[in-house]
């Protein structure tokens, strides 16, 4: 296969790969079955959300192994890890083994967890590396369909498994097989292309938009309670495949252009006697100079490793921008099932999935608005406000607010997210990526604990006294702090914007 068609095929590939690897996003649609059927504490349940974010606190160590593993052994790595740790807890939930202790079951969550982090390490490294001067549109793409993976395993259960009692254990054996399978196939693709940008990438870019926003509309719609109703769980299923398959026609379309032009440009500069050379870059695609386009990509500030990241002042107030605004949006996510129970609301699924969704749309929201990439941190505080608004607005009691929330905190999250790529590489460098954003989102797990565990212990204070709280007094003093710690995280924002003014006016 041709460069070029290659380098699109690595970009389909790494959409594959996002589309299973937010297997933790998962975590709210079965946790009231998963502490019924374990008997757990509020607080309990808690701290497996916690353990699940708590395996980025080793992410550094896949960032080390991609500097000098293999990446398709980085991956393999990180798929078996997940394997482990969400095989053992489905075989304990099915009664398949009967010797793990709660301790034993944190310890597992923590090992899934952390197999998160070494797929997506792959995933980013794999597209700054191969698209180099248009990584903040790649990453955008690529990290969006990240959002859609709570989507996808929830059609799939539904499509499955009819049991509601066997749910639970669904989810975690699609969790442990399907990231496996997925990147065992995608393990030959996952390398460095080495090609410069030619001019079709923009049309390609443009097709691969449009595809992608079909399937966030098509996932949004199927969200909503009124389509899934009419098309069967097997339709679904279908439905969600194609459009995962879409991508594939880049790349496909790419090989076919180039092989009917192939001919054609080689007679017409043969005769003009041009160089082997150059014939051999038309060939690819590639004009003269693009070697050199790799340098000419997004402004960084410094190349800097992550000793030196830690004495900055900018990394600190950024790591405190992500810790309360998409960090507080991953914490509210995975409180989502208990959040809806105690308001007495029965479709917990619907609202992972709309958030999952919205979720999806928000990763691909900087890609498309990408003037607004340019300076990130002022993006980021326009998108921190919504999210404060919207904690603010779970306090009312009616259906149409968890909703609403529930689908302005996942588009606001997603977006933080996917520009939080391009932030890391913009204050510290692509040198050192691997490892400077491991450490940047080692706060996710940080706040899951302090966030969630007091979004517990409230919860337990205003429950029955049997583990279990209805009523809105339930969070609503949970969304009051939540609310005012988001809202200060806009005001660092701002700040971290006006610290970086100088840099973004001589970009």
């Amino acid at each position: 296969m041709s460069s070029n068609a290659l380098q699109w095929l690595t970009l389909v590939v790494i959409i594959w790969l996002q589309s299973v690897n937010g297997t933790n996003t998962t975590f709210p649609a079965y946790s009231p079955q998963l502490k019924e059927l374990l008997s757990m504490s509020q607080a309990e349940l808690n701290n497996l959300s916690f353990a699940s974010d708590a395996g980025k606190l080793f992410g550094f160590l896949s960032g080390m192994a991609a500097l000098y593993l293999p990446l398709w052994l980085v991956l393999l790595i990180g798929s078996t890890l997940g394997f482990g740790g969400y095989g053992l807890q489905y075989l304990f939930i099915t009664h398949q083994i009967s010797s793990l202790s709660y301790a034993h079951i944190f310890l597992l969550t923590v090992l899934a967890g952390n197999s998160i982090c070494w797929i997506n390490t792959v995933c980013y490294v794999v597209i700054i590396q191969n698209f180099p001067s248009d990584r903040q549109v790649s990453v955008g793409l690529t990290t969006s369909y990240q959002g859609l993976s709570a989507k996808i395993y929830t059609v799939l259960v539904d499509a499955l498994f009819f049991s509601p009692d066997k749910r639970a254990g669904a989810y975690l054996l699609l969790n442990s097989i399907s990231p496996l399978v997925v990147c065992v196939l995608a393990a030959p693709f996952v390398r460095d292309v080495n090609v410069g940008t030619s001019e079709n990438m923009k049309a390609g870019f443009i097709v691969m938009f449009l595809i992608t926003i079909v399937t966030g509309i098509y996932a949004v719609i199927s969200s909503l309670g009124s389509l899934p109703s009419r098309i069967p769980p097997l339709g679904n299923v279908i439905g969600i495949s194609v459009f995962l398959l879409a991508p594939l026609a880049i790349p496909i379309a790419e090989k076919i252009r180039e092989v009917l032009l192939n001919g054609e440009i080689m007679n017409v500069y043969m005769e003009k006697n041009v160089g082997d050379d150059r014939v051999e870059r038309i060939e690819s695609g590639i004009e003269e100079g693009d070697d050199h386009r790799r340098e000419n990509e997004v402004g960084v500030k410094e190349e800097i490793g992550v000793m030196l990241m830690l004495k900055r002042v900018d990394f600190w107030l950024y790591f405190f921008v992500y810790f309360s605004g998409a960090t507080l949006g991953l914490v509210y996510s995975n409180n989502l099932g208990q959040i809806a129970e105690s308001r007495g609301f029965s479709g917990t699924s619907s609202l992972v999935s709309l958030s999952s969704s919205f979720g999806f749309f928000g990763r691909l929201m900087p890609s498309l608005l990408d003037y607004l990439l340019s300076r990130p941190a002022a993006c980021i505080a326009a998108l921190m406000a919504p999210v404060a608004g919207a904690f603010f607005l779970l306090l009312n009691t009616a259906y149409i607010s968890l909703y609403i929330s529930t689908a302005i905190i996942g588009l606001c999250t997603g977006a933080i997210t996917s520009i939080s790529v391009s932030t890391t590489t913009e204050l510290f460098g692509t040198r050192n990526f691997s490892v400077n954003h491991n450490v940047v989102v080692a706060n996710i797990p940080i706040g899951s604990f302090i966030f969630g565990y007091s979004a517990a212990l409230i919860y337990h204070r205003e429950g029955d006294g049997y583990g279990k709280c209805m009523g809105m007094q339930c969070y609503g003093n949970t969304f009051i702090i939540w609310g005012s710690v988001c809202l200060f995280g806009t005001f660092l924002a701002l700040v971290l914007y006006a610290r970086l003014r100088k840099f973004y006016s001589h970009r």
